[in-house]
């Protein structure tokens, strides 16, 4: 079954492979503000190569202001961050799904806003796949469309999807919607390569793009037909950069009103300034430590790496808690299991079968799996007599946020002190990706690795690193029972019983090992006091919608 998910860890690498240039002032668009003109500036790490949702992976920022989802993640966490769809309901079958779309909802452009142009969305996806062009290459996906049955929009304000077999898909994934009369005349060739999308677009979130320079910042202008009024402010500028260090200068200079991706150093600076407000927020990503228990091509250097015992007991040699202080400098909440913890319908601290820092236990457990020191030269050896030499690579970028190198510098140390020594390899992103890819791909030949994902909150997403069948599970297990509960979850609607699955496939993979995970890191972001009302608390900007630009005002 192909699945639909979000892919932070893809879209960010995308973002950031994408043209950046260096920060330069060139004109009053890009120079301090006053706050008299109240345009927002804001700045964070991304590189949009086109305005094309169906052709790129890296142009959620800017155009997640300007399009809807259906429903989306925000929506169901908070009910005023409503998308496309203001209500929606699964029938007692838990295939049929209803969504009410806003009533007299217009695109920015002053056209109507229907239930027929999220039909449109939709069946233009559904009927690009299996030809040649498949729209399947850009945020905007088929992924997940293979469990489609219909698509049917009953009236203006009443949109319909009908499934194959039950599952939450319809809410917890999908494409942004574009407007029928703009997209009904492009080609799945050109939506699929030459078609750029330029500005001024045409949607129904609160900015929309008007300018568009690649490489160095995106205009956008408040919607007039906005479902819940035309936003307070005059327009948002959104600068890309390939580094934090001019969002920091930026936000201290005062061009910039926010920023986001700041390293913990840019964070505790600007936690001094009394113009400035420091946040940090809860976001998907996981870091992980992952062995490689496949066996065959592409295998470890030790079959040791296939044991679950071994894998277990090196998980009483991670200290979390210390990696999140002394790696992270606080900014991150120490890793347990799959489900990280805004993942709130989900997350379980596991207590009762949580591994606690050891080093004693580690070796003890060692040592009661067989892999003891038997020549007393301090290193351990595997079953096949053969002394302990791990390799650990990692890459100069992993997910959103960049997995510091301390983390693995400390897990290279505590496996030294039990006798399992390891060298460390960092690598390149691309070269990172190719080594861990598939060994059918070409991948392999490795024995531990760090790296993060961020995924989309639903069930399947959370427990995807465990699947058989997922290109994201990194450290190739397999284990049928996994298996056997994903495929549960994959056609449970029900919230309570799809919670008491994923309880039960995180405790399995806990106990099994193949992965140890060590942190899910906070987003540092910070913005000035100065010129803007209306921010989030617990998210100054949500990583997941337009929040706050459909509120915020001048001060």
């Amino acid at each position: 079954m192909k699945e639909w998910l979000f892919s932070r860890r893809a879209v960010m690498k995308a973002m950031l492979m994408g043209t950046a240039v260096p920060w330069v002032l060139t004109s009053r668009a890009f120079g301090a503000s006053s706050c008299s003109d109240h345009i927002v500036r804001v700045g964070a790490i991304a590189a949009p190569d086109s305005l094309n949702p169906f052709a790129s992976w890296s142009n959620w920022w800017p155009l997640i202001f300007t399009y809807d989802y259906l429903v989306g993640v925000e929506a169901q966490r908070h009910d005023d961050r409503k998308g496309f769809a203001k209500s929606w309901s699964v029938a007692n079958d838990e295939i049929t799904w209803t969504f009410k779309i806003w009533p007299g909802m217009m695109w920015s452009d002053g056209k109507p806003a229907t239930a027929r142009d999220a039909a449109f969305t939709y069946n233009y996806l559904l009927g690009s796949m299996g030809k040649s062009d498949e729209l399947n290459s850009g945020f905007s996906s088929t992924a997940g469309f293979d469990q489609v049955q219909s698509i049917t929009a009953l009236d203006d304000e009443t949109f319909q999807i009908v499934t194959k077999i039950p599952t939450r898909w319809p809410i917890d994934s999908g494409p942004f919607i574009v407007p029928e009369h703009i997209w009904k005349d492009v080609s799945y060739a050109d939506a699929r390569g030459t078609f750029r999308n330029d500005p001024p677009l045409v949607g129904t979130g609160p900015m929309i793009v008007s300018e568009f320079q690649q490489g160095q910042f995106a205009r956008l202008s408040p919607n007039p037909y906005f479902r819940t009024g035309q936003p307070a402010t005059a327009g948002m500028v959104f600068h890309f950069f390939n580094v934090a260090d001019p969002i920091a200068q930026g936000l201290k200079s005062g061009s910039l009103d926010y920023g986001v991706s700041l390293t913990p150093a840019q964070w505790a600076d600007l936690s001094k300034d009394s113009a400035m407000e420091v946040g940090q927020s809860r976001i998907e990503q996981r870091d992980y430590l992952a062995f490689n228990t496949g066996s065959g091509d592409g295998a470890g250097s030790t079959k040791a790496l296939q044991d679950a015992a071994f894998r277990d007991a090196i998980g009483y040699a991670i200290d979390q808690k210390a990696i999140v202080e002394r790696a992270y400098r606080g900014h991150a909440d120490p890793g347990v299991g799959l489900v990280m913890p805004v993942a709130a319908d989900y997350y379980s601290d596991l207590s009762d079968i949580r591994r606690h820092f050891d080093l004693a236990e580690a070796a003890r457990r060692l040592d009661a799996a067989g892999y003891r020191d038997t020549n007393g030269d301090g290193i351990r050896e595997d079953k096949e007599g053969n002394s302990f030499q791990l390799e650990l690579i990692t890459g100069t970028l992993s997910g959103t946020l960049e997995i510091p190198i301390a983390a693995v510098q400390l897990i290279a140390g505590w496996l030294g002190q039990i006798g399992i020594p390891v060298s460390v390899t960092q690598l390149e992103s691309g070269a990172l990706d190719a080594r861990t890819a598939a060994p059918t791909k070409g991948g392999g030949g490795w024995d531990l690795v760090v790296k993060a994902g961020w995924r989309d909150p639903s069930a399947r997403s959370l427990l995807s690193l465990g699947s058989s069948k997922d290109t994201y599970n990194t450290s190739n297990w397999t284990n049928e029972k996994f298996d056997q509960l994903l495929s549960q979850v994959e056609v449970t609607v029900d919230r309570k019983k799809s919670r008491e699955l994923v309880d039960q496939a995180a405790r399995l993979i806990y106990a099994e090992a193949p992965y140890i995970i060590l942190s899910y890191p906070l987003v540092l972001e910070a913005r000035r006091k100065d010129c803007f009302e209306g921010w989030g608390n617990e998210d100054m900007m949500s990583m997941w919608s337009y929040f706050p630009f459909d509120r915020l005002k001048p001060a």
